[in-house]
């Protein structure tokens, strides 16, 4: 069974990730640079899929796999495993 992604929302420190096996995710925005010092619209203009979370206008793509190893942004590039 394939584990996806189906909502992203944030609060004032966190990212909070609903999976598709009912599970939710929290993690620091701290772990995401380009997360936490977007806007709001650009942080709500995200696209799901099979493997992880994505924001185009933001370079920024965050797998599923990288969140439930507890994975941030690997050296600034933007892009967790």
């Amino acid at each position: 069974m394939t584990i996806s992604a189906e909502t992203v929302r944030f609060d004032e420190d966190a990212m909070w990730v609903g999976l598709s096996d009912g599970r939710v995710v929290g993690v620091p925005l701290a772990w995401f640079p380009r997360l936490l010092h977007a806007t709001r619209a650009a942080r709500e203009a995200y696209t799901t899929s099979a493997f992880g979370i994505h924001w185009e206008a933001l370079d920024e793509d965050i797998s599923v796999a990288g969140l439930l190893a507890g994975r941030g942004d690997m050296g600034g590039v933007g892009r967790v495993a």
